[in-house]
C-alpha cells in the first residue's frame, strides 16, 4: 500500500453559539488542521491536528505538512505506521528546527492519517486494529456547558440540562477571579445533586497562591479533578499542589512529548492523564502514555482536541483510558461522528479514524493551505 500523496487541509468549524470563553482564550471557530493521504491503492487516509482556527498559523502547520513531512512519505508503505513515525519524529533535520509546536501538530495529523488508512485497509473501526474492545461503554463528560463566557444562571441551566440528558459528567471552566469560581462551583453542585461528577479546568491561568484558595473552598464540593490549575510546563508547582489538596490533578494537553509526561509522573504532580493525539505527534506517541500511565496505574482522560473523533477509539481499545471529553463543535463534519447516547459514546462502526470529512463540510469549511 504505497503512499501516492500527501496534501494537507483546514476547515474552520463554528463553536456552539457565536463565540466561547476560557481562562486565557477566546475563539469562534474550531480550526480541523490536517493531510490526506492518498495510496496507489486508491485508498484516502485523513488526520488533524485541533487549533483556534487562527489562518496564518494553520497555513504554517499545513506548509509544514506539504513542504517538510510529505517529502519523506511519497513512495513509503502506508501499513509501516510505526516505522514512519520514527522516521518523520526523529529526522535530524527537523528536529534541529523543533521537538515540539508545529512540527509535531503536522505529526500529528499524517500519524492520525496512517491509522485512518491502515484501518480502512483491514476494513475495520480503529478499535479493532488497537488490540478491540475492551470496555462495554465509554462514560462522557460535557464540557461545552461550562464556559467561562457563560453568564452564571445560564451555566446552571446547562448543567441541569446536560445531566437531563444522560450526561453523568460535567467540566466548568475557572480561572477568572476566585470567589466568582466558587459561588459558580457551589450553584452547579447544587444544581446537578452529589451522583454526577464535576471537574474544573483552569487552562493554566492561576498562580500556585490562588490555586490553593481555590482548592480550599472547593474541597466541600466534590471536585472530581482540577484540570490545568497552573502553567503547563510547571512540574514542580503541580507537585506540590498534589500534595496540597485532596483534589485530583490533571493535566496534558498542552504536553507534546512522553518524555514531559514522564517528569510529571516521576514527581507524583499528576493524578488524570490527559495526553491528546491531535497535540502531541499522533496516536502512535499518546499509546506511549497510555502504557506509561496504566504501568503506574493512573486513569487516562485524553483531551479532545479532535473532539473525540479518534479518541473514542482509543477509549474502547485501551484499559487506561476511563472518561472521554465531550464537545460536539466538529463532529457533523465526518462520516462517522462522534455520538453520545444516554451519557456514553457510541462504539464506532465504520472502517478507520472516524476522520473523513463529509463533502458538505469539506465545501463549507474548507480554507487556503497558503
Amino acid at each position: 500500500m504505497k503512499i501516492r500523496s500527501v496534501s494537507p487541509f483546514i476547515l474552520h468549524v463554528p463553536v456552539t453559539g457565536s463565540q466561547i470563553a476560557d481562562s486565557t482564550h477566546s475563539i469562534t471557530h474550531w480550526g480541523v488542521v490536517g493531510a490526506r493521504i492518498d495510496t496507489e491503492d486508491g485508498l484516502s487516509g485523513y488526520g488533524f491536528t485541533g487549533t483556534h482556527a487562527h489562518l496564518p498559523s494553520d497555513q504554517l502547520i499545513t506548509r509544514c505538512i506539504e513542504r517538510c513531512h510529505a517529502p519523506l512519505l511519497v513512495g513509503e508503505d502506508a501499513q509501516d505506521v510505526r516505522r514512519l513515525w520514527c522516521k518523520l519524529a526523529r529526522n535530524p533535520a527537523l528536529q534541529w528546527i523543533g521537538r515540539a509546536g508545529i512540527t509535531t501538530l503536522s505529526l500529528a495529523a499524517i500519524d492520525v492519517a496512517l491509522w485512518d488508512l491502515k484501518a480502512k485497509a483491514a476494513g475495520v473501526p480503529l478499535w479493532k486494529l488497537l488490540g478491540g474492545q475492551v470496555r462495554e461503554k465509554v462514560r462522557a463528560y460535557n464540557t461545552d456547558i461550562g464556559w467561562l463566557s457563560i453568564a452564571d444562571d445560564k451555566l446552571v441551566d446547562g448543567a441541569r440540562r446536560a445531566v437531563d440528558q444522560g450526561f453523568t459528567g460535567i467540566k466548568i471552566k475557572v480561572g477568572s477571579a476566585v470567589e466568582r469560581d466558587l459561588r459558580r462551583l457551589a450553584a452547579v453542585r447544587a444544581a446537578i445533586g452529589p451522583e454526577v461528577t464535576l471537574a474544573v479546568d483552569g487552562n493554566g491561568k492561576w498562580s500556585l497562591a490562588e490555586c490553593l484558595r481555590f482548592c480550599r473552598g472547593a474541597e466541600p464540593h466534590d471536585v472530581f479533578w482540577f484540570e490545568e490549575p497552573l502553567w503547563h510546563d510547571d512540574v514542580k508547582g503541580h507537585a506540590q499542589l498534589a500534595r496540597s489538596t485532596p483534589i485530583p490533578v490533571a493535566l496534558g494537553e498542552q504536553l507534546y512529548t512522553a518524555d514531559a509526561f514522564s517528569e510529571f509522573f516521576a514527581q507524583q504532580a499528576i493524578h488524570w492523564v490527559q495526553p491528546d493525539c491531535t497535540r502531541m505527534g499522533g496516536l502512535s506517541e499518546v499509546i506511549q502514555v497510555c502504557e506509561a500511565a496504566h504501568a503506574f496505574r493512573l486513569p487516562v482522560a485524553p483531551h479532545a482536541g479532535d473532539m473525540s473523533q479518534v479518541h473514542v477509539h482509543l477509549s474502547y481499545a485501551h484499559p487506561a483510558c476511563e472518561v472521554l471529553e465531550y464537545i460536539p463543535w466538529i463532529k457533523d463534519c465526518f462520516t462517522d461522528p462522534a455520538q453520545v447516547v444516554d451519557g456514553h459514546f457510541r462504539l464506532p462502526q465504520l472502517p478507520g479514524a472516524g476522520t473523513t470529512p463529509t463533502r458538505e463540510a469539506w465545501e463549507r469549511h474548507r480554507q487556503p493551505t497558503v
